[in-house]
């Protein structure tokens, strides 16, 4: 199993620590530093930054969203990336969400699967160099009708196969993900419930693609945080907001993929009361319903050697990278948490 570091979103504030970390993680030899988007700092432009200034990590985009970009300018980016950074990219996608895509994009945030399906196979066709045409539901290229003829990428790329992942968090899209990508990108993972939540679907879309799991890549974002495993309790407290926003904020009553998830995971009551709560404006009160065995079973918290035993766990049910958020106030403690997960995948004789 490998390890990466997950920057999360730029622009907080962080951002000269936030390269320290990349280059921090670079040095120890973690195989992949991940950015996000949703409607602040866009990952390509993070990307190519942290790209410019490290030597051996892969960057990869945790997401590019599909509604704010047409599937031939993602293709662009991809091949771009990847020629600057010496073949070190890899493309990650995902629909975000509704109120992301209808507020901030105005894309109608329907048959988000059927789009997804079409944008990959665009973007893979563009990424071959073949003029470029397609006929589905959601995209025509070229227009009908009009001055507009199949074109070909002028850029070529590092590789002739750029990573391909996806964010996945729903059975279907599990599924899909594993028949159409080469890896999973996946927030809130539990390595108890992994393979009834997670790995059946992935291992069913392969399956469909005549494809087993060998060489796909199930990567995991999990926060860390190193301490006395006396004081986890404490530890996971600190993450209480952040689970309170997934599971009771994002999305809609009615659409929230991450309070369906911790309902999967038997969570069925808490998650009910937390996005009550949250939706409600009561966000202490929400962060206070998560209970600690959920924020516990979805990151790694207390001693280097605990740490390594969850890190095990992880291996065990089906994980092949890593992601950490490593958690500190300062740059420092961040840094000690790097070398600290280093440590306990050493530990856990994974390394």
């Amino acid at each position: 199993m490998q390890l990466g570091i997950n920057l999360g979103y730029w622009g907080a504030g962080m951002d000269a620590d936030n390269l320290e970390v990349a280059k921090e993680a670079d040095r120890l030899g973690y195989s992949v530093c991940w950015a996000a988007e949703a409607y602040g700092s866009d990952a390509a432009t993070v990307l190519s930054w942290v790209a410019a200034q490290t030597e051996r990590i892969d960057v990869g985009s945790a997401i590019f969203q599909i509604p704010a970009r047409q599937p031939a300018m993602t293709a662009m980016t991809a091949a771009t990336l990847d020629s600057l950074s010496g073949g070190r990219f890899r493309l990650g996608l995902g629909v975000s969400g509704p109120q992301v895509s209808e507020g901030w994009y105005g894309v109608k945030f329907d048959k988000p699967l059927a789009r997804t399906r079409e944008y990959v196979e665009i973007v893979r066709k563009a990424m071959t160099r073949e003029r470029l045409s397609f006929e589905g539901e959601h995209w025509t290229l070229p227009l009908p009708g009009g001055p507009g003829k199949p074109l070909k990428l002028t850029v070529h790329p590092e590789r002739e196969h750029i990573p391909l992942y996806i964010a996945a968090i729903g059975p279907k899209n599990l599924e899909q993900t594993g028949e159409i990508a080469d890896g999973a990108l996946l927030i809130f993972p539990s390595a108890e419930h992994l393979e009834e939540t997670t790995i059946k679907y992935l291992r069913a879309g392969r399956e469909k693609a005549g494809k087993t799991l060998d060489g796909f890549d199930v990567c995991p974002t999990l926060p860390l945080s190193v301490g006395e495993d006396k004081d986890v309790a404490t530890l996971a407290d600190a993450f209480r907001p952040y689970t309170a926003l997934y599971v009771g904020g994002m999305g809609s009553a009615k659409q929230n993929f991450y309070n369906q998830l911790a309902q999967r995971m038997g969570f069925e009551a808490a998650a009910a009361e937390v996005q009550e709560k949250y939706l409600s404006g009561d966000k202490q009160g929400a962060a206070a319903a998560i209970p600690h065995d959920l924020i516990d079973k979805t990151a790694l918290l207390g001693s280097v050697d605990r740490i390594a035993d969850r890190m095990k766990e992880y291996a065990e049910a089906g994980v092949t990278t890593l992601s950490l958020n490593p958690a500190g106030f300062t740059l420092d403690e961040r840094i000690a948490s790097l070398r600290a997960g280093t440590e306990a995948l050493e530990r856990a004789g994974l390394a």
